[in-house]
């Protein structure tokens, strides 16, 4: 099988990367993606680009859609699972506290790229599931479940199962429907008009 879109199974061997190397090299990795995209991005690019040898990049990462998708993942500025205020109202204005326009508008365009590309990368769509969008779908459906409990939201309220459609509508709707990406304060007023009244919160 081609290196590039092997198997997601995780490697055995111990790795010799350290974590701050793991960071460095993530860093990378989406620097190289940004300016070449997904197709023309190599393991032997990121092994020049990061001076590490593609053998060490294949005992920690099983190939080129992994290693995307675990760079995505570590950069992340925020993950629902981080997030525990006591309050969704306030867990939601957490998340968005963390954000920033400059960096919301380098991701947009990142992600919409690697989105283009997994139509046509099975193993991609495969590896972004995976490593980053069922973790952060946890991350929310606990979020959620933590207001359930305090009784904020009712357990059978309609619009709970579409939350998170919702939210990653929000971040595409707006680049069609105004050609500009999400920032912070869109995502501020949306949660607020949007889905807190529908969870009746």
């Amino acid at each position: 099988m081609d290196g590039e879109g092997a198997t997601l199974s995780p490697r055995t061997r111990r790795s010799k990367l350290t974590p701050q190397r793991v960071a460095e090299l993530f860093g990378s990795v989406l620097q190289l993606l940004r300016e070449v995209g997904y197709d023309s991005l190599t393991m032997e690019a990121v092994a020049t680009r990061t001076r590490c040898s593609k053998a060490t990049l294949y005992r920690q990462w099983t190939g080129k859609p992994q290693l995307v998708a675990q760079a995505l993942r570590h950069e992340k500025p925020v993950t629902f699972a981080d997030i525990d205020t006591g309050s969704l109202r306030g867990d939601f204005t957490a998340v968005v506290d963390r954000l920033s326009t400059p960096r919301m508008e380098r991701d947009s365009a990142l992600l919409r790229g690697l989105l283009q590309a997994a139509h046509a990368h099975p193993d991609l769509l495969a590896a972004l599931r995976e490593l980053l969008v069922v973790p952060e779908l946890t991350g929310l459906a606990e979020m959620l479940g933590h207001a359930v409990e305090r009784g904020e939201v009712a357990s059978d309220a309609p619009a709970l199962p579409f939350v998170p459609h919702t939210l990653v509508g929000l971040l595409i709707a707006r680049q069609l429907a105004e050609d500009t990406p999400a920032d912070p304060a869109f995502v501020r007023d949306y949660i607020d008009a949007v889905v807190l009244p529908a969870l009746d919160v």
